[in-house]
């Protein structure tokens, strides 16, 4: 079965010549975006609640560009003066140069790690009498508590925003040849907006072990999987399956 069209269960990459305009350019394939889920904000009201006085932080923990937004969206709400004082732990430099659309950054404390949390552990270890807030959303890799909790440091989790199932109910009777999914989540959201789903010959394009667990639990059918030492990126794992098929 030739591939000819293709759903991403992401937004639409905001760079213009992204890895999928070369796929979509080389393999004259159709390639469509829409999110299977979204992050809502929660009240600063429901932070509250949560026993959170950001007064009592000197640190913060950043996983990602949403916890930036939401924090500094929080505070805001909250009419609370994030001092200069404050320091930031990024988990890496995409999330760091984020933060500085809030932050004169050559005149803050920001501590950044290379890509995953485990790299940044060292950094918050060399600074273990800070009180960290750790802004997530509702779901978080357990990872992340269980390595802050062998630190033994002083740390609190706040839920500043929520995943959310997004109302796919206008995509019912159309019909792609792939889905690709990055997250145990959008698999979940599948589910929950078509319960009925038959895979039939759709192909199901995974990216990372979590949501390979999700999609065969889900007792889908895996055609595409990355990374792997060949294929380390989804539009490479595609680009060689797609070369397969279509010949």
């Amino acid at each position: 079965m030739k591939v000819k069209t293709i759903l991403v269960s992401q937004p639409e990459p905001k760079i213009e010549n992204s890895p999928y305009s070369r796929l979509i350019e080389k393999e004259k394939v159709k390639v469509d975006f829409r999110p299977f889920i979204h992050v809502e904000g929660v009240q600063a009201k429901t932070v509250r609640q949560q026993k959170i006085d950001l007064n009592n932080f000197t640190a913060i923990i950043l996983t990602s560009r949403n916890s930036v937004d939401h924090f500094f969206r929080i505070a805001e709400e909250m009419r609370f003066k994030v001092p200069d004082t404050m320091k930031y732990f990024c988990q890496s430099e995409a999330v760091a140069y984020y933060l500085q659309k809030y932050v004169v950054y050559r005149k803050r404390k920001i501590y950044v790690g290379k890509r995953t949390f485990p790299e940044l552990v060292p950094l918050i270890k060399k600074y273990k009498d800070e009180k960290f807030l750790l802004p997530s959303s509702d779901t978080l890799k357990t990872i992340v508590p269980q390595a802050l909790d062998e630190l033994g440091v002083d740390w609190k989790r706040g839920i500043f925003y929520k995943t959310v199932i997004s109302d796919l109910s206008d995509l019912r009777d159309v019909y792609y040849d792939v889905l690709v999914f990055f997250s145990p989540s959008g698999i979940e959201s599948l589910l929950k907006n078509f319960p009925d789903f038959e895979q039939n010959n759709t192909r199901i394009a995974v990216f990372g072990n979590s949501t390979v667990k999700a999609a065969t639990e889900a007792g889908l059918r895996i055609d595409i999987q990355a990374p792997t030492p060949e294929t380390p990126s989804m539009t490479m794992a595609l680009q060689k399956y797609i070369t397969s098929v279509n010949k």
